[in-house]
């Protein structure tokens, strides 16, 4: 669940309970419309396997001759006949709409939120996306020239093109082995001239497309899972392998398609995973999850790498819950046009920034609403683009 305010040990917030509360449970999580008994087409329904969808969303998913239609969170299949009217969270909402503790998480006149979310905050301001239209999906980029979203999700072709308003434009990667197909795809990144670079776990390679999906270049090189992928400003790929603990370098000849070097500019690494490079400072960021023993359970630590690959600064979950008094899993990294550093935090289900390395860096909260399990990270322009692994969702925060 997404997490207004951070908490550590005693009882919840009732501010962070009222915002969990109309967040999780009194909106449709497939078209993020809010619930009215007023309205028949928003009214709450029952699925036979206990999960509630609107009333015009469970019409829209189901087969209307054999009246049933596949739960989209459980996958059971439920028939409509069986559906039931939700009429609990009709009265919760009706009485949170009277309580006088609801006004703590609102806003407030000078545009701060009551729930100590700073001033600087960003806020929704666009949701795309949801089940069926995106399938479990685990990374995202974004085309700087023109704001065109990519997304690798689980759907039968694996990377889902978007224009910057929502709209799906097309999907390219068919779900296969081939080269010019994607089996497990982990993360995507965008280089500076527009080509489209994803992380096939499945196949173990580094798969390059253009922006339409034509196929460019496959490399394996030895990959044994390659997992978080970023290009800096000369278009050169950095990508993590989790199982090889190795951040390796990749130059390409994108209009030959010719792979022109290769090889590990760090090693010894934790199961590295998310990786971002700052093409304004030439950083490169990683989050690790470091496992000390077969026993113990993982903690995330993230390092910045200088330009020539020595660490700049380094620091983990377990100091940073001494920060922020808040327990956090460091899941996608990024940098704003600034060289700013953010971090996701899946647990928690927000986005930290810790500023400028260079000034030292300060750990505070970005956005603290509407995320359940962040897994990627982009920024654009004035917002922020994030892709929520939870709802299966793109959020765009400004």
């Amino acid at each position: 669940m997404a997490h207004s305010c951070p908490r550590r040990g005693g009882p919840p917030r009732p501010e962070c309970t009222l915002q969990e509360i109309r967040v999780n449970l009194l909106e449709c999580k497939v078209c993020f419309e809010k619930f009215n008994a007023q309205r028949a087409e928003r009214r709450p329904q029952n699925l036979s396997c206990g999960h509630v969808l609107c009333v015009e969303c469970v019409g829209a998913l189901s087969h209307p001759l054999l009246r049933k239609l596949e739960c989209p969170f459980c996958r059971q299949l439920c028939s409509i006949d069986a559906t039931s009217h939700c009429q609990p969270l009709c009265d919760l909402q009706e009485l949170l709409l009277f309580s006088p503790a609801s006004s703590h998480v609102e806003k407030r006149e000078d545009g701060e939120e009551a729930s100590g979310v700073s001033g600087k905050a960003l806020h929704l301001c666009l949701t795309f996306g949801g089940w069926g239209t995106l399938i479990n999906p685990t990374g995202l980029a974004v085309m700087q020239s023109s704001g065109t979203v990519f997304v690798v999700h689980d759907g039968e072709k694996r990377v889902a093109v978007f224009t910057p308003e929502g709209k799906k434009r097309h999907a390219f990667g068919q779900r296969g082995r081939a080269d010019e197909e994607v089996c497990y795809p982990v993360d995507v990144a965008v280089t500076p001239c527009g080509h489209v670079v994803v992380t096939d776990a499945g196949d173990k390679a580094v798969k390059v497309f253009t922006s339409r999906g034509n196929h460019l270049i496959t490399v394996k090189a030895g990959f044994s899972v390659p997992w978080g992928v970023d290009t800096d400003s000369g278009g050169r790929v950095l990508v993590s392998d989790v199982q090889a603990g190795t951040l390796s370098r990749i130059k390409v000849d994108y209009k030959h398609g010719v792979m022109l070097e290769v090889g590990a500019v760090a090693s010894h690494l934790e199961n590295p995973k998310a990786v971002a490079c700052c093409r304004a400072t030439g950083h490169t960021a990683v989050v690790e999850h470091v496992k000390e023993d077969v026993h113990s359970a993982s903690y995330s630590r993230l390092t910045v790498f200088t330009p020539d690959f020595h660490i700049r600064y380094q620091t983990d979950n377990l100091s940073l819950s001494l920060k922020a008094s808040v327990t956090i899993n460091m899941s996608a990294v990024t940098f704003d046009r600034n060289g700013h550093l953010l971090v996701a935090d899946s647990l928690q289900g927000m986005i930290w920034t810790f500023g400028s390395l260079q000034s030292g860096a300060v750990f505070t909260p970005l956005v603290a609403d509407n995320l359940i399990r962040p897994v990627g990270l982009v920024p654009f322009n004035n917002t922020l683009i994030i892709v929520d692994g939870g709802d299966h969702t793109v959020k765009i925060y400004s």
